[in-house]
C-alpha cells in the first residue's frame, strides 16, 4: 500500500529533513511540501492524502488549529520544537507527535504507526458491515449490527457487544469518524447510538437496548433528525 503524502513546515530545512527521511521509505509517496499554510489549504482542496506532516508553531497559524479547520482530515504527525503541545495533538486524535530534532529510527516509528492506521481503516471502507478495533494489541473485528451501544470512560470507549463489552483505546471523535452516519449518531460526548438499537426517544433523552441515554446539551438537533428519519 502506497501512503500518500504532504508536509507543512514553515522551516524549509525542517521540509528537507522530512524528504530525505520519506524517500528512505518506498511506501511512502511525498507528494507536496508547503511553507505556506494557504498553499497547502488550496493543494488539499483538490487532491486527496493519507497522511500529513504537520508543524505547530508557524507565524501565521497554530499547526493544530490549521487541522482543526480542514474539511476532509487526513492522518496527521505533528513536528514541534515546543513539547508542550504534545496533549494538545493528541486531542485532535493525531497518529504521532515529534519532538524537532528527530531522528530517521523516531521518523519511522511514527510512520509504522500511520501505516496501521490507514490500513485497518480502508479495510474496514472495504466493508461497511464491520469494522477493526485494537484491543490487547491485536485488531478485532466488530459486526455493526452487533453494537448496543458506544461509550466513552476516560482515553477509552467500551463497545457494548454480547457477550462481552470491548475496551478499546481511542477517543469517541475518532470512533464517530469510522461509523456510517446512516446507522450512528453521536447524542452526547459520552454516547454514540446505533439507530436500529433505539426504542423511545424525547427531545432530552432516549431508550437503547432497555438503557436510558441522556441526549447531550450540545446535540439539541439530534431529536429533530430522528424526527426527519420517520423514527
Amino acid at each position: 500500500m502506497i501512503i500518500r503524502t504532504i508536509a507543512l513546515d514553515d522551516e524549509p530545512l525542517a521540509l528537507q529533513i522530512i524528504v530525505k527521511y520519506c524517500n528512505k521509505i518506498p511506501f511512502i509517496q511525498l507528494e507536496e511540501t508547503f511553507t505556506n499554510p494557504d498553499d497547502a489549504i488550496e493543494y488539499l482542496k483538490n487532491n486527496k492524502i493519507d497522511l500529513l506532516f504537520l508543524d505547530i508553531q508557524m507565524p501565521d497559524i497554530n499547526g493544530i488549529q490549521f487541522y482543526k479547520n480542514l474539511k476532509y482530515k487526513p492522518c496527521v504527525i505533528f513536528t514541534t520544537a515546543f513539547k508542550d503541545y504534545a496533549v494538545e495533538g493528541f486531542n485532535v486524535d493525531a497518529i504521532d507527535y515529534l519532538l524537532k530534532p528527530f531522528e530517521f529510527d523516531r521518523f519511522l516509528k511514527a510512520i509504522y504507526k500511520a501505516k496501521e492506521f490507514i490500513e485497518y481503516t480502508s479495510a474496514q471502507d472495504l466493508n461497511i458491515n464491520s469494522i477493526y478495533v485494537k484491543v490487547n494489541y491485536e485488531m478485532m473485528k466488530i459486526n455493526l449490527s452487533e453494537i448496543d451501544l458506544i461509550e466513552a470512560l476516560d482515553d477509552y470507549i467500551k463497545i457494548h457487544i454480547k457477550p462481552h463489552p470491548v475496551l478499546t483505546l481511542m477517543t469517541l471523535k475518532a470512533m464517530s469518524d469510522k461509523l456510517p452516519e446512516n446507522l450512528f449518531i453521536r447524542v452526547h460526548r459520552s454516547y454514540i447510538i446505533p439507530l436500529h438499537k433505539i426504542e423511545k426517544f424525547s427531545k432530552n433523552k432516549l431508550t437503547v437496548a432497555g438503557k436510558e441515554i441522556p441526549i447531550g446539551s450540545s446535540y439539541g438537533n439530534v431529536y429533530d433528525k430522528l424526527l426527519q428519519m420517520n423514527f
